[in-house]
């Protein structure tokens, strides 16, 4: 059995100069997340599952997918308050 020649502290250092702004900083400079309604990302999920032939076991990938699509838009627009 080969042992790990790393510490765990040495494994959990990131990779790189950690001064670099991650993607999802990139993204939303401000650092404020707007997120979506369950019911808008239910909307999203449901209709993603009808463009793509209504084939059943996909649900969680659809919802994912709905969820991250959202918070992209929400994150790359200006914000708006919400009713």
């Amino acid at each position: 059995m080969k042992r790990n020649k790393f510490s765990p502290a040495q494994n959990q250092k990131p990779a790189g100069n950690s001064s670099q702004p991650t993607a999802a900083e990139k993204l939303n400079p401000g650092g404020i997340e707007i997120l979506p309604w369950a019911d808008e990302v239910a909307r999203r999920a449901y209709f993603t599952y009808l463009n793509q032939g209504s084939m059943p076991g996909h649900d969680v990938q659809h919802w994912l997918a709905a969820e991250a699509d959202l918070l992209a838009e929400r994150n790359l627009t200006p914000s708006r308050p919400r009713r």
